[in-house]
């Protein structure tokens, strides 16, 4: 008896991995067999961070459910903190939610402005989860180039955006968006009914600058939805934490998919952060601002040795461009793992218009090991060094299925 094929949904089977990832997963299967990796590739910052212990909270409480917007107590502190840091006044029991980290807030916030054919403006480089975040809620993404001024960003709008999303610092290349882009672009979306969707992720890794957090700018938050992560700023990116600010009709909307999918973020991990939440703060903002000026010194050293980077002072990545490489990022990525164990992110995951780059992270590896990982990537460019025998064949000896390098394009 012949049995039927099983259904794979076409939205799910058509979507690429998260490539970022993707690499990543082949650094963890190198590193089980005791290979020593120069990780370049992550999305987080290795901070120093005390363990206050679990012996002062509540422990049955935190066994069990606790509000779907968040922990009130969590809550009033993240209040506290955007007045206290930014002068931005935020209604914690209206206009806040706490949920499993920022990702599925993104995609939440999407699937409560968007109908399905409605369109989504990216600025290229953009975050590689964005774009097929928006497919799987019926929206299509549209792709601003990566050198495309920002007072040009209304030349795409038409009559099917509906949204502009930002990620402000920005992941890859580092860049800031300035308090006059930010205010230009309110007003020329915000006209037409166009949503401004900031993704703040990075807002504690600014060097030297005071970070214009659109909450200050928009203070009612009428056609602005803010997402930001506790994870990425506070170095816990294992604890999955993030929230939402927008309008308390957004929150709601947001609330009720937050109830079907997640419920709650843990509630032990959320009484911990808000019981020590100033203390950790004490602790992580410095590394972050140190990680940052990092990032700018090892930025200045690339370019010393004839590497070209997109720019940006912020965030502790930067976005290297690979010159007149015969292969694509994606190939030179590889070929780097594989080769010299070194580990980046192909600037392909981030728009078509920066596939000659790849992303280069300093958080998890000390300077010294991160200049001599460049100086290999520059040699490497410089002479063209490339064996896709060598990439076959340890994809084959992981395992791995190979990367589809042309899925984000085709599916533009």
């Amino acid at each position: 008896m012949n049995k039927p094929v099983m259904q794979i949904s076409d939205r799910v089977k058509n979507i690429p991995e998260a490539l970022s990832i993707y690499m990543n997963n082949i650094v963890y299967k190198m590193q089980r067999e005791g290979i020593r990796i120069t990780i370049l590739s992550l999305g987080e910052a290795y901070f120093d961070i005390p363990f206050y212990g679990f012996e002062d909270l509540d422990i049955n409480k935190g066994y069990h459910y606790s509000e779907s917007l968040g922990l009130p107590e969590l809550r009033e502190r993240i209040s506290a903190y955007y007045d206290r840091r930014y002068g931005a006044p935020v209604d914690s029991s209206r206009e806040l939610l706490v949920s499993a980290g920022s990702k599925p807030l993104l995609f939440m916030a999407l699937q409560s402005v968007l109908n399905e054919g409605d369109e989504v403006l990216l600025h290229e480089p953009a975050w590689l989860s964005y774009s097929t975040q928006v497919r799987l809620a019926g929206g299509e993404p549209r792709f601003i180039p990566c050198d495309c001024p920002v007072k040009d960003f209304p030349h795409y709008i038409n009559e099917k955006t509906r949204v502009l999303i930002l990620n402000n610092p920005n992941n890859p290349a580092g860049r800031v968006y300035s308090r006059q882009d930010l205010e230009l672009l309110y007003r020329e979306f915000r006209s037409r009914g166009v949503y401004l969707l900031v993704d703040e992720a990075y807002s504690d890794f600014i060097h030297g600058e005071t970070f214009p957090s659109m909450v200050r700018l928009v203070p009612d938050k009428d056609g602005v939805i803010v997402v930001n992560s506790l994870s990425k700023n506070l170095g816990i990116s294992g604890w999955r934490v993030g929230y939402a600010i927008a309008a308390p009709e957004i929150i709601y909307n947001i609330l009720k998919l937050n109830q079907h999918l997640i419920t709650c973020a843990p509630t032990l991990l959320l009484m911990y952060l808000a019981e020590h939440f100033d203390q950790l703060l004490e602790h992580t903002l410095p590394q972050a601002e140190a990680v940052t000026e990092r990032r700018n010194a090892i930025e200045n050293y690339a370019r010393s040795i004839g590497l070209k980077t997109l720019g940006g002072s912020s965030t502790f990545y930067m976005f290297v461009h690979i010159g007149n490489y015969a292969h694509s990022s994606l190939s030179l990525a590889m070929y780097l793992l594989f080769r010299y164990h070194i580990s980046v992110v192909p600037g392909s995951a981030y728009g078509e218009s920066t596939e000659r780059y790849i992303r280069i992270g300093v958080g998890a590896e000390s300077d010294s090991s991160v200049c001599r990982a460049i100086n290999i990537i520059q040699k490497v460019i410089a002479t063209q060094e490339y064996e896709e025998k060598l990439i076959t064949e340890c994809l084959e000896k992981y395992d791995i299925k190979r990367f589809e390098d042309d899925t984000r394009i085709r599916m533009s």
